[in-house]
């Protein structure tokens, strides 16, 4: 039996920034949310459903890929078995083209919604919350590889979708805020995988977007993240000033009264924000009084998913590892360096492999460059190689090290662990 080649599942492979094998491990993940365990899809399974040999997978992973894409298995090009293959659509698109035709599938959607004689479709909270099982998975695969374009993609079509589905019929206020809300978060992960992949100008674009949807949901904590997430990415700009002041808008909201971790993630993020400015003192008030809030905060309180993934005591430390690092307070940063990894949630890879390039900085500046090195290596090739931010930080710790350790038997090791690198890449 001839094949024909699933070129749709390529073309939004391609376009999402996904290879065989990343596909297939958040493949294997939405299995184990749905039945419990992980799928034993591998790199081998992706190029099977790419070349054709299997057109139709097994139910749970057309749920699966659903997830994962946010489209049906038939939208992927796959055939159930007994029909014939439908051509194939073409494999690039224009972006400026993709934007209309969402526009014109929108507005398609609202006349079909007012069209006489027909029963408009009833949005409800069971939407919303499919749409908050999709963020879930945003969110895992930030903590697992950040900053990659796939990830960026993927959050901004959702929140699109979010966006179709107001148009698509009737719901309630409460539900149409709550899709606002999502439409929110999902372009906040946007906005931060663009952030941390050092993609500035779209992670700006994501920002204006985002802040507009959140006005519209009223929803405070999305808000939080939007503004604190501003405050970040100007930190890493080098504009201080800008990034104090988006990180004053999240803290001046309501809710970090009523919510002390809320308050000591604002705390700890204006601590960061200090120690890039070189003001010591305000660092070190921030930090005490994150500290403070952190403690006070009571961990059974209901809390948005994107903010108990994360901040926590190993969070706080990596916050205050940055201002310390900036500081040139290398013992302290190196102390806050092992706290935090030694409390990080085993599924924190991407902020372990940032982590842990920092505290090699902070033991290469105290001189001691054979465990510097050794902290170096511990950092997996994938967040090497893969990751822009690591990729520049151990850049940069290469370059320190040439200055201060040339001719060494460490130097040596080190450059002979970055070739392997490049050729593992």
């Amino acid at each position: 039996m001839t094949t024909t080649r699933n070129t749709v599942i390529e073309a939004w492979m391609k376009n999402h920034g996904y290879s065989s094998n990343l596909l297939a491990e958040a493949v294997n993940t939405a299995i184990g949310q749905l039945t419990g365990r992980p799928g034993g899809h591998d790199g081998s399974s992706v190029r099977d459903w790419k070349s054709g040999r299997v057109r139709w997978p097994k139910a749970v992973t057309r749920q699966a890929l659903e997830i994962v894409t946010g489209l049906p298995a038939a939208e992927l090009g796959f055939v159930p078995r007994g029909r014939a293959q439908s051509a194939p659509v073409p494999q690039q698109e224009d972006p400026d083209m993709k934007r209309r035709n969402l526009v014109g599938g929108i507005a398609a959607a609202a006349a079909v919604a007012a069209a006489p004689g027909t029963a408009p479709r009833r949005i409800g909270m069971s939407d919303v919350e499919r749409l908050q099982g999709r963020f879930a998975e945003i969110i895992a695969s930030d903590h697992r590889h950040g900053g990659q374009l796939g990830i960026e993609q993927r959050a901004a079509a959702l929140a699109d979708e979010a966006l179709n589905l107001q148009n698509s019929g009737t719901a309630t206020q409460r539900v149409r805020s709550s899709l606002y809300a999502c439409a929110a978060s999902f372009r906040s992960s946007a906005m931060w995988a663009a952030i941390d992949g050092r993609r500035y100008d779209e992670a700006q674009r994501h920002m204006r977007e985002a802040q507009a949807l959140a006005e519209m949901s009223g929803d405070q904590a999305i808000k939080f993240r939007i503004w604190s997430h501003a405050g970040t990415m100007y930190r890493h700009l080098g504009r201080p000033g800008d990034a104090l002041a988006a990180n004053d808008v999240a803290r001046s909201l309501h809710l970090t009264r009523r919510d002390p971790l809320f308050a000591s993630l604002g705390l700890a993020r204006q601590g960061a924000i200090h120690g890039a400015a070189q003001d010591r003192t305000s660092a070190r008030r921030a930090f005490d009084q994150a500290q403070g809030a952190l403690d006070r905060a009571d961990p059974e309180a209901p809390r948005p998913l994107w903010l108990t993934a994360f901040y926590d005591q190993a969070e706080l430390n990596s916050l205050a590892l940055s201002a310390h690092l900036a500081l040139g307070e290398y013992p302290t940063a190196e102390a806050h360096a092992h706290q935090c990894l030694s409390a990080l949630r085993p599924y924190m890879a991407r902020s372990r492999a940032i982590a842990t390039t920092r505290l090699a900085h902070a033991q290469l500046a105290q001189g001691d460059a054979d465990a510097a090195v050794a902290s170096a290596m511990m950092v997996p090739t994938s967040a090497a190689t893969q990751h822009a931010r690591v990729s520049r930080m151990l850049q940069e710790f290469g370059a320190a090290l040439r200055a201060t350790a040339r001719g060494s038997s460490t130097l040596q090791i080190w450059t002979e662990h970055t070739a392997a690198w490049r050729t593992s890449a």
